[in-house]
C-alpha cells in the first residue's frame, strides 16, 4: 500500500543526487499503487522510459491506468521538441507510426509498451488526446495521480520528464499525500478533479481527438505477454541497468528496492504455480492473469441459464478455453470432480482438444476414435466404477467424433454416465443440427450443455437450427455472443485489408453456363430463396460449380495476386491458398454432420489442387509449397515447417476450416465461390489469430460473377445467388482497414445487377 508499505520523505520532496531520488519515486508509486492517473506534455521515448521500473508489478497488482497525452504537432511543437533542453535533441516519435520505429526501440521501451498492450487487451488502459483549443503551442503539464483502495499521492510539477534528465541532471518533484493532513488532501482532491475534468472531455480549454488509433497500433505491435512474463523481463532491466549504465548510488538503491519487490512477487507466482507433484494435477486455470473478462461472462449466463447454453464466439476467440472454464467452475464447486463429454467433428479436433484440456490438468481423457483401440475398456471401467459408487469422485473427460458418438454402440455406452453430473460440450455445435446426430438428441440425458460454433446458424434449415436451440435452450438470444467486430477491437483477433477480385466467364463457359441455369431455374424457389431438392438438381449443381470451380479467369487472377505480392512483399512466406473442393453443391445445402473432411474421389477435384499447387511454384521457383489435406501424414510438422517460416504456402482444401490453428499466416487466397458463409468465416477467423510477429493479415477473395442476360428466365435466380455471396463480400468488408476499395472493384457487376454494396 501506498501508505504502509513506503518510507516517503518528510519534506515530501524528491531531488537528484540525494537518497530520495525522482526515479525512485515513479518505481515506488508504480509497485504499490492500483490506479495511475497521468498527463503528459507529449508521448516520447525519453518520457516513456520513467515508467518502465515497477510497471509489471503494478499490473500484477490489478493496476488500472488513465492517460491524457497531447494531440501535436504544430511546427512551434517540432521547434519546442527539436530545441529540447540545452540544445539536446528529445526522441519523440509519432505513436500513428509505432510500427516503423518498434525496431528502433530499447529493451526497457519495448517492455513499457509490452505493459500497455497488457492493459489495452484487458481493457485497464483509457486514452484521451488532447489539443490545445485557439493555441499554436501545446499543453506541457507532467503530472498525476497514483492511489490504491486506501489512500492517493499525487504529483505535479514542470520537471523534465525523462528518465535520462532524472538521472543525470537536477530535477525536483513535489508531492503531496492525502493522509497528510486537510491541505495536502485538498491538493490531491483538486488535482484529481483537474484531471477527472479533463479526462470526462469537460475542459473547455481542450479540444478531444479519438484515440483509437492509438490502442489498435499498440495492440497491433506488440503482443500480450502474461504478467510473469513481464515481470521476470523487467527484473532484467533492472538488474542490468547498473552494469550497463552510469548510475549513482541513490539511483541504484532506488532501484534495488523495486527489483527486490518484482523478485518477491515472481517467487510468490512460482510458489502458487509450481506446487508439489501431488498438487500440480490439481486442475487449474492455465494462465497466470486468469480468464479473460468476457470468458467469465459467458460463465455466469450460462449458469444464468440453468446451465445450458450456446456460445457464439468468433472463430479463434478462445471457445475451447471458455468452455474448459466452465468445466473448471464445477470442479472447483460443490462437485469437487470433473466429467465432461466432448463432441468435435473431425480426429484432428479430437487430439486438439485434449491438449487444451492437459493444460488446465483435466488428465484423466479417453479418446473416442479409431486411434483408440482401448476406449471401450475404458468406458466400461469408468461405467462400473459410477455404478458401484453414485457419489464417486472420479475424474474424467471424454473426447468423440460426432460420427462416433452417434453409432449405436458408442451411444449406448456414453448415455449411461451420470445425468446431473457430466458436462456436455459439443464443438462446432452447428454439425448437430444433421444427420444421424439430430436424431440422438432428444435421448441425450445430461442437463448441462454447452454448444461452440462462431456459425451456429444452418443455412436454409429451419428444422436444424429449431433442434439446435430446443437442445441448448436457446429462447432468443444466443447464451453468451462474443462477435469478430469485438474480437478484433479488443486484439483478440488482428486487423484485416480485405481486396474481392471479380472473375467473368469466358465465352465458352458463359454459354455452358447459361444452359445449366435456364434447367435450374425450374428447381428454384424464388420466394424462399433456395433449391428443392432433386435428384436431377443435385447433379445440375454439380456440373454448375464445376464451371465456377474451374473458371480460367479465377486461375489468371490469382497468378496476378502471387506476383503482385512478390513485388510488394519479397516473398510468398505465411501464405494459405484454399482450393475449391468436394464433388457435392454444399453452398446450398449444410452437409451432414457425420460426413469427414476427405479429399473427394473425383479425379477433377484432386486436378484442381494440383493445379493451384503448381501455380504457386511457376510464380516463383523459389517458394517452398505443400498441400494440405486430410489425407496428409504429419500434418502437425507441416504445420509446426509453415509457422518456422521453412514452408512458404500450404494449399487447402476443407481441413483448414474447423479447428486447425495456423496464426502464423498472414495472407490467404480463397479461391472457391460460395453462398454459404460458414467456410469462409471460418477461414478468416483462420488468418486473423494473432501472433507477435503480425501486424495485420490479407484477405484475397475471388468471386466468380456470371453476367447473366435480363431477357433470361433464370435472371433473378442468379440475381438471388449473388446477392447470397455479397452478403459475405459486405460483412468481410465492413471489418476490414480498406472497405473503399471493396467499392471500387464490384462497382460494375453491383450495378449490373441492380444490388447494394452496403
Amino acid at each position: 500500500m501506498l501508505k504502509n508499505d513506503v518510507i516517503w520523505p518528510s519534506h515530501r520532496q524528491f531531488d537528484s543526487r540525494t537518497e530520495w531520488e525522482p526515479v525512485g519515486f515513479f518505481s515506488e508509486c508504480l509497485c504499490n499503487a492500483t490506479s495511475f492517473d497521468l498527463m503528459l506534455g507529449f508521448f516520447s521515448s525519453s518520457a516513456i522510459e520513467v515508467l518502465a521500473d515497477g510497471f509489471a508489478l503494478f499490473l500484477y497488482h490489478g493496476g488500472k491506468m488513465r492517460l491524457i497525452i497531447n494531440d501535436v504537432l504544430t511546427q512551434a511543437d517540432k521547434d519546442f521538441i527539436a530545441k529540447g533542453k540545452e540544445g539536446s535533441v528529445l526522441d519523440f516519435f509519432d505513436i500513428d507510426n509505432l510500427e516503423k520505429i518498434k525496431n528502433t526501440l530499447s529493451k526497457r521501451n519495448r517492455h513499457f509498451y509490452d505493459c500497455l498492450s497488457f492493459l489495452i487487451q484487458e481493457n485497464r488502459l483509457e486514452i484521451k488526446i488532447i489539443r490545445p483549443r485557439d493555441s499554436v503551442g501545446i499543453s506541457h503539464p507532467k503530472q498525476g495521480v497514483f492511489s490504491d483502495a486506501y489512500n492517493s499521492i499525487c504529483f505535479n510539477g514542470s520537471c523534465n520528464f525523462s528518465r535520462n534528465a532524472l538521472i543525470e541532471n537536477i530535477e525536483s518533484i513535489s508531492i503531496d499525500c492525502d493522509w497528510d493532513g486537510s491541505v495536502a488532501e485538498n491538493r490531491v482532491r483538486h488535482n484529481k478533479e483537474l484531471f477527472q475534468t479533463a479526462f470526462a472531455e469537460q475542459n473547455p480549454n481542450y479540444v478531444y481527438v479519438d484515440a483509437s488509433k492509438i490502442r489498435s497500433n499498440i495492440q497491433n505491435c506488440f503482443r500480450k505477454k502474461e504478467i510473469e512474463e513481464l515481470l521476470e523481463e523487467e527484473e532484467e532491466i533492472i538488474r542490468k541497468e547498473k552494469k550497463e549504465y552510469p548510475i549513482n548510488n541513490n539511483v541504484a538503491y532506488a532501484l534495488k528496492r523495486t527489483r527486490e519487490k518484482v523478485n518477491n512477487v515472481i517467487s510468490l507466482i512460482k510458489e502458487k504455480y509450481n506446487h508439489s507433484e501431488e498438487d500440480q494435477d490439481l486442475p487449474a486455470f492455465p494462465y497466470v492473469t486468469g480468464p479473460h473478462e468476457y470468458q467469465n461472462k459467458a460463465f455466469e449466463k450460462w449458469v444464468a441459464n440453468k446451465q445450458k447454453g450456446l456460445f457464439a464466439m468468433a472463430t479463434g476467440t478462445g471457445k475451447t478455453i471458455t468452455s474448459l472454464n466452465c468445466l473448471l467452475n464445477i470442479y472447483k464447486g460443490k462437485a469437487g470432480c470433473y466429467k465432461a463429454i466432448i463432441l468435435v467433428p473431425t480426429t484432428v479436433l479430437v487430439d486438439q482438444w485434449a491438449v487444451e484440456c492437459k493444460k488446465f490438468h483435466f488428465d484423466s481423457i479417453i479418446k473416442v476414435y479409431s486411434k483408440n483401440v482401448s476406449w471401450k475398456k475404458s468406458l466400461d471401467n469408468i461405467i462400473l466404477q459410477e455404478k458401484i459408487n453414485d457419489d464417486n469422485k472420479l475424474n474424467y473427460i471424454i473426447i468423440s467424433t460426432y460420427a462416433s458418438f452417434a453409432r449405436d454402440n458408442v451411444f449406448t455406452i456414453l448415455t449411461q454416465l451420470p445425468r446431473k453430473k457430466v458436462l456436455f460440450i459439443a464443438d462446432e455445435c452447428h454439425n448437430i443440427g444433421a444427420g444421424k446426430i439430430k436424431v440422438r438428441l432428444p435421448y441425450i440425458p445430461y442437463g448441462r450443455r454447452i454448444g461452440l460454433s462462431a456459425t451456429p446458424q444452418r443455412q436454409f434449415d429451419d428444422a436444424g437450427n429449431n433442434a439446435i436451440n430446443d437442445f441448448f435452450g436457446i429462447k432468443e438470444d444466443y447464451t453468451f455472443e462474443y462477435t469478430m467486430q469485438q474480437a478484433i477491437q479488443e486484439g483478440k483477433l488482428c486487423q484485416y485489408y480485405y481486396y474481392p477480385h471479380v472473375v467473368y466467364l469466358n465465352s465458352e463457359e458463359m454459354q455452358e453456363y447459361n444452359e445449366l441455369s435456364v434447367k435450374l431455374a425450374k428447381y428454384y424457389l424464388v420466394d424462399s430463396d433456395r433449391f428443392k431438392k432433386d435428384d436431377i438438381l443435385m447433379s445440375l449443381l454439380l456440373k454448375r460449380k464445376r464451371i465456377i470451380h474451374k473458371a480460367s479467369g479465377k486461375k489468371t487472377v490469382f497468378y496476378d495476386i502471387l506476383k503482385d505480392r512478390i513485388k510488394t512483399n519479397g516473398s510468398l512466406k505465411y501464405s494459405l491458398i484454399y482450393v475449391p473442393e468436394g464433388n457435392e453443391p454444399a453452398e446450398y445445402f449444410d452437409n451432414d454432420s457425420d460426413s469427414q473432411d476427405t479429399i473427394s474421389d473425383d479425379v477433377e477435384t484432386q486436378h484442381l489442387i494440383d493445379e493451384y499447387t503448381r501455380i504457386v511454384a511457376e510464380v516463383d521457383p523459389h517458394t517452398t509449397v505443400m498441400q494440405f489435406t486430410s489425407e496428409t501424414a504429419n500434418r502437425d510438422g507441416i504445420l509446426e515447417k509453415f509457422s518456422k517460416g521453412q514452408l512458404d504456402v500450404l494449399t487447402s482444401m476443407k481441413c483448414l476450416d474447423e479447428g486447425v490453428d495456423v496464426p502464423r499466416s498472414e495472407m490467404a487466397i480463397f479461391c472457391a465461390s460460395t453462398g454459404n458463409p460458414r467456410q469462409f468465416i471460418q477461414r478468416r477467423g483462420r488468418i486473423l489469430r494473432t501472433h507477435e510477429d503480425k501486424k495485420y493479415a490479407i484477405i484475397h477473395d475471388l468471386v466468380v460473377a456470371p453476367k447473366i442476360d435480363y431477357a433470361m428466365s433464370s435472371y433473378k435466380m442468379e440475381r438471388n445467388l449473388l446477392n447470397n455471396e455479397m452478403k459475405r463480400v459486405r460483412e468481410f468488408a465492413n471489418l476490414s482497414q480498406n472497405s473503399s476499395d471493396t467499392v471500387k472493384e464490384l462497382e460494375d457487376i453491383l450495378t449490373y445487377y441492380n444490388l447494394p454494396i452496403f
